[in-house]
């Protein structure tokens, strides 16, 4: 049954891929929602899947008003499983291999305003929170090192080099690499070192106050409550910092290979971007400011 090799796909992902555990539950998300679909059109084995019911279900997923950015995500989801189902031998011929993604217009990141960003340190600051030390520290490096939230997570107290003023990155697929850490940084992190729980057992960089390792929800959920009072941006997630950062440095002149290289994007074009949301501001500043505009 087609159920069993999802299973099978799932553990191995887990286990040999180094997917974030958000980005492992997403697949197995994406992939009982196709597989309850296929059940609904009696096709629970997976010879029984064809191009035709694949079409179906990309339809489907049209009719329930998904963008397309979404079903672009949950298609490549599919692909991943049909791959490895082929690799494996479950099937003879993987026809979704070659189904191509609807196209979709990309959208610009969101930013923070430079200037916003000392503001909300100083709002968390303010609200006291008993892990407040905690909030900044996270939020420093999300937006000073540019760490994606599953990487701020999983943070380990080796991995921050003071003495050299770089943090080691484990990213995604579990590739490793090295990011400057500013000084201004480096004096958050040791404001937060003096509060964090003294626990030898411990490995994690981010503790909160009862000892255990901060996780992406926990994150999210700061990230959130925090940006709420501070800005109207639609998308409040830690990954703003990420965008903001990556923006900023461009705006500063820095060179786009260098900010490749600190995002730990794979290729180039992916970090082109930010050149597009820079174009925007300048755009922005000139209808708002030049007399010929």
């Amino acid at each position: 049954m087609m159920k069993n090799i999802i299973q099978s796909y799932l553990k191995e992902i887990t286990t040999t891929t180094g997917y974030a555990p958000l980005t492992i539950k997403a697949y197995k998300e994406d992939l009982i929602q196709f597989y309850l679909f296929c059940e609904s059109l009696q096709k629970i084995e997976i010879s029984l899947i064809n191009e035709r019911t694949i079409k179906l279900y990309l339809v489907h997923l049209n009719e329930l008003g998904l963008e397309k950015s979404s079903i672009s995500r949950k298609l490549s989801s599919i692909r991943s499983f049909f791959s490895f189902a082929f690799k494996k031998a479950f099937i003879n011929k993987n026809l979704i291999a070659y189904t191509k993604n609807p196209k979709v217009k990309r959208k610009l990141p969101e930013v923070i305003q430079e200037e916003l960003y000392g503001t909300l340190l100083n709002n968390i600051r303010a609200a006291q929170h008993k892990d407040y030390l905690l909030h900044i520290s996270v939020t420093e490096v999300l937006y000073g090192a540019s760490l994606r939230v599953s990487e701020a997570s999983n943070l380990l107290l080796k991995d921050v080099d003071f003495s050299s003023s770089i943090i080691r990155v484990v990213g995604k697929g579990n590739k490793t690499r090295i990011v400057p850490l500013g000084e201004k940084s480096k004096l958050i992190l040791h404001e937060y070192l003096l509060s964090r729980p003294t626990d030898k057992n411990q490995k994690y960089f981010f503790l909160k106050s009862n000892g255990c390792n901060v996780s992406s929800n926990y994150i999210y959920r700061f990230v959130r409550k925090y940006l709420s009072e501070l800005t109207d941006l639609k998308k409040k997630s830690p990954h703003i910092f990420r965008h903001s950062s990556a923006t900023h440095m461009l705006n500063h002149g820095a060179d786009l290979t260098a900010i490749k290289e600190i995002l730990g994007h794979s290729n180039l074009s992916t970090t082109q971007i930010y050149t597009q949301v820079s174009i925007e501001r300048l755009k922005n500043v000139y209808k708002q400011a030049h007399p010929k505009s």
